[in-house]
């Protein structure tokens, strides 16, 4: 339904102007061809990440401002027996130390995803890493000397750090309740166990995943001040308004009295979801010292305690006909979601991507004595597809049914998981079509030759994101008299250029140039509420809002325009920023308009429009990948990738290749190098730096890379978007190792494919 135009009550002696007006983007019809919109254009705030003039969480600097340092367990499982902070609240410098012993530590935190509840500050320590105490002093050094001079005193516990064991009935608990926090959770269709019979062909496996860490290139971070009652929060986060509800919540506060704000951030791949336990420390620590408190996690902290993509171990059965049509799926998945249940498996994928009547999906959670799992991009896809999309490939050379062809054979044409809801649109099976023409698959794939150690092969996965967004979005745009464009949206910029495509979308609509527009963004005292930028929904959600705030700001001027020039409205148009007439060579620049001037700018509040009852929209991927490996040491290179990508209108032909190309590399570090790695008596971090847990570089990343937007504009919101974050990393861990299993002709099921796996796998078939 359309807003009501709002119109202000007079400006001097023209006609009420309509200097402010409400619009929703199911006012708009899709976009046709557009200009602006889709062009590969710079970031617009790259001069300023790159030149130093950015300013980050750590950047900030308060006169005053005392910096926090948290001590952390150095065990995995522990009681804290004694604790004596006299001699470290001695120490120059040291303005507030708290503890499991202070009054604060009794704040609840509430474990994201399944309702358990903790306390700020636990003497049961059950990871290494968990808060044991925080120190406020006036520098860096003197908290981190201070935090060293406390006093503890630890009960040792058993711990445990495989899942696995960690579901044996003598295994420690984690938790009183064990360590099961909740029953499997069964989602089934049809009949499983009555089709399998009927199957001409069935396969079976049993994959293992690891644990990745995040590591952004911005480590967590907050800064804290308090006025009055007030409390204002610096915080490299994906989500101001999350951060902020769950900040009042555990202080007690009115939302009114926080303001949350993360103009700048670098990266956070589902890390920075949430509020994290420094962000209430710090804001505690402010509380008791009346100054600002700045608090940085090390890179040693966020390794240990800053989240986690949890290891999965997931077994797939497939059932299908002669013809390769699936008839049956079957998939149990367990994984570890760390201390406390947070979360560790999806099986949506397996529910989903492939035309299937009979599936079923076991998924279970299990306790270990390790941080706890936080979202990843993609929280649960990567895992399920490295599963299905390799029991894919079993069941393709089972039925000698060419690789591609077998997934074409098994595209939805609506979303099951959904109870057989229409996709909004749907490029799965372009994506599989136009990647293998333009990758060239079937003169790629070639016999394995024995007689070098060198050998080649190709590899292809698909894959699907299940989430559309949360659609709740509003944006407000001002133009003023001089022709210049303020967009003030909550959404958060993590590192992806959403603000230059905000940027692009309002500049479309509105018929600027692109350089004329400006972003203030991710401040909850003064932006508009957006949701956290994470999911694959800052696009879908965002940007159609932001073309509804423009639409309203072009009415309004064009209104303004006719009342002034004795024209219809329908006649005008604004292009290059200049006020068009139909029929008329001439051009209005907007500070010709009169009224303009004197009512100094115009406002448009756009607001996103639900999704639509009957259509889900979301986005596919299908990625070819070219191996190199060497049969002597082990050794896998990619070096050819084509990810071909069904996710909606391209926004920004630069951004979207860097995006997938970000989650390539992702994918890389998933199937080659990733893994956390936990001491098995100590449940402590193996692998705790850059230089022992090995993430890609650009030294890994293939030279020869295609980017192949299957660009079919998605007809739900009003500007075609689709998300691209999560579905350009899920399949690509997968892609890699169906090239590995084609060059040497064996599978390698468990990740990382590391050289030693390569060789064994090979000497267990008396290869090489």
């Amino acid at each position: 339904m359309r807003e009501p135009d709002i119109y202000s009550a007079e400006v001097n002696d023209c006609e009420p102007a309509p200097t402010l007006k409400n619009s929703s983007d199911d006012d708009l019809k899709p976009w046709g061809k557009t200009t602006v919109v889709g062009a590969p254009l710079p970031r617009i705030d790259g001069h300023e990440r790159v030149g130093g003039a950015a300013v980050y969480t750590r950047d900030i600097s308060i006169s005053g401002m005392l910096h926090c340092v948290i001590l952390r367990s150095p065990h995995a499982h522990a009681r804290v027996r004694r604790l004596d902070i006299s001699a470290a609240r001695a120490m120059p410098g040291v303005h507030a130390i708290v503890s499991s012993e202070s009054p604060e530590a009794k704040i609840p935190w509430h474990i994201t995803g399944q309702g358990a509840q903790s306390q700020l500050f636990n003497p049961h320590l059950r990871y290494e890493g968990d808060e044991v105490a925080a120190v406020a002093a006036e520098t860096l050094t003197q908290a981190e000397e201070a935090a060293r001079a406390i006093v503890v005193e630890y009960e040792t516990l058993p711990a445990v750090a495989d899942y696995r064991d960690a579901m044996k009935p003598d295994a420690p608990r984690v938790l009183d309740a064990g360590n099961l926090p909740s029953p499997p959770r069964i989602t089934q269709r049809g009949d499983v166990d009555a089709a399998f019979p009927k199957a001409d062909v069935v396969v079976e496996g049993t994959y293992n995943t690891p644990c990745e860490l995040h590591v952004p290139l911005e480590t967590h971070a907050s800064v804290a001040q308090w006025d009055g009652d007030d409390l204002e929060v610096w915080d490299s986060t994906q989500g101001v308004y999350a951060v902020r509800a769950q900040l009042a919540e555990a202080l007690k506060l009115p939302l009114s009295s926080v303001r949350v704000s993360s103009r700048y951030m670098g990266g956070g791949f589902g890390s920075k979801l949430e509020l994290g336990k420094y962000t209430v420390i710090a804001a505690v620590l402010a509380r008791r010292t009346g100054r600002a408190v700045k608090v940085a996690l090390t890179r040693e902290d966020t390794l240990r305690a800053a989240g986690n993509r949890p290891a999965n171990t997931i077994r797939v059965k497939l059932g299908a006909t002669r013809d390769g049509r699936l008839v049956a799926i079957d998939a149990d998945l367990v994984g570890a979601s760390g201390a406390y249940p947070t979360g560790a498996v999806s099986g949506y994928l397996m529910l989903d991507l492939y035309a299937c009547q009979n599936a079923r999906v076991r998924e279970t959670s299990v306790l270990i004595n390790a941080g706890p799992a936080r979202a990843f991009r993609a929280p649960g896809f990567p895992q399920a597809a490295w599963a299905l999309e390799q029991a894919m490939d079993d069941l393709a050379i089972k039925l000698r049914i060419d690789p591609v062809e077998l997934r074409l054979k098994n595209v939805p044409s609506v979303s099951q998981r959904r109870n057989g809801m229409a996709y909004s649109s749907t490029g799965l099976a372009d994506c599989l079509k136009k990647g293998a023409e333009l990758f060239g698959w079937s003169a790629a794939q070639r016999p394995a030759s024995a007689r070098s150690h060198i050998r080649r092969g190709v590899g292809v996965a698909a894959g699907m994101w299940g989430s559309p967004g949360d659609p709740n979005a509003t944006v407000i745009i001002k133009l003023y008299s001089d022709g210049s464009v303020n967009v003030n949206s909550g959404a958060a910029d993590i590192g992806t250029g959403t603000k230059t495509v905000f940027a692009q979308v309002a500049a479309e609509e509105l018929g600027v140039p692109v350089g004329r527009v400006k972003l203030e963004n991710a401040d909850t005292g003064t932006t508009q509420y957006a949701p956290s930028s994470g999911g694959s929904q800052t696009i879908i959600v965002n940007t159609p809002a932001v073309r509804a705030a423009a639409a309203a700001v072009k009415r309004a001027v064009l209104e303004l325009a006719a009342a002034e020039l004795k024209k219809d409205v329908a006649a005008l148009s604004i292009r290059d920023g200049m006020i068009e007439i139909a029929g008329e060579s001439r051009k209005l620049p907007f500070t010709a308009l009169r009224s303009l001037a004197q009512a100094q700018q115009v406002v448009g509040i756009g607001r996103r429009a639900p999704h639509p009852i009957d259509k889900v929209p979301l986005p596919f991927a299908a990625h070819f990948a070219e191996v190199e490996v060497n049969t002597r040491t082990g050794e896998v290179r990619v070096i050819r990738y084509l990810a071909a990508q069904d996710s909606g209108r391209v926004m920004n032909a630069l951004t979207y290749e860097n995006q997938v190309l970000g989650g390539v590399t992702m994918g890389i570090g998933f199937a080659l190098t990733e893994q956390r790695v936990l001491d098995k008596p100590t449940a402590k971090l193996a692998n705790g730096s850059w230089h022992d847990y090995k993430i890609p570089t650009a030294m890994d990343f293939p030279a020869d890379f295609t980017c192949l937007p299957v660009d079919p504009a998605d007809q739900s919101n009003s500007t075609g978007a689709k998300g691209l974050g999560e579905p350009a990393t899920i399949p690509s861990a997968a892609a890699i190792a169906n090239a590995v299993r084609d060059a040497i002709g064996v599978p390698i099921i468990d990740a990382p494919i590391t050289p030693a796996s390569v060789v064994a796998a090979l000497a267990s078939q008396g290869r090489k």
